[in-house]
């Protein structure tokens, strides 16, 4: 599971979810690519099993990229707990993902393979997304 190795606060608020991606909005390494639609928090683990998914598709074809990490600490605290007793432990870690930031890339297969390979991928992640290509554009 993705996490941070070492963090300057353990601890983080939770923040506003506004705007649109200014970076991580075009290609870098790949043809084909998942792009966000909304915005919104997306886990470790729906990274891994997203990641699980395309690769499983793909076989041993193609390559992937991730261009996205889980560098935000969510922290809750366990049921019952009166008000006034402070800020529950770290739970998981999410990615903050706001409209238009590319999550995955491929490339190395053909088109439908990497369509099919992303469709799966979309099912595992809480967002919005569309699949894109660099010949489409």
């Amino acid at each position: 599971m993705l996490m941070p190795k070492k963090m300057k606060y353990r601890k983080q608020q939770r923040g506003k979810r506004r705007g649109i991606a200014s970076r991580g909005n075009d290609f870098a390494f790949g043809k084909y690519a998942i792009k966000a639609m909304s915005a919104g928090w997306v886990s470790a683990r729906s990274i891994e099993s997203a990641r699980r998914a395309m690769t499983r598709y793909v076989k041993k074809g193609g390559q992937i990229w991730i261009r996205i990490f889980p560098n935000k600490p969510v922290t809750l605290t366990s049921a019952e707990v009166p008000m006034g007793s402070g800020k529950g432990a770290v739970d998981h870690f999410v990615a903050v993902v706001r409209p238009g930031l590319i999550l995955f890339e491929m490339d190395g297969i053909d088109y439908a393979t990497a369509k099919e390979a992303m469709r799966l991928a979309e099912y595992k992640i809480p967002v919005k997304t569309k699949f894109i290509s660099k010949e489409e554009e």
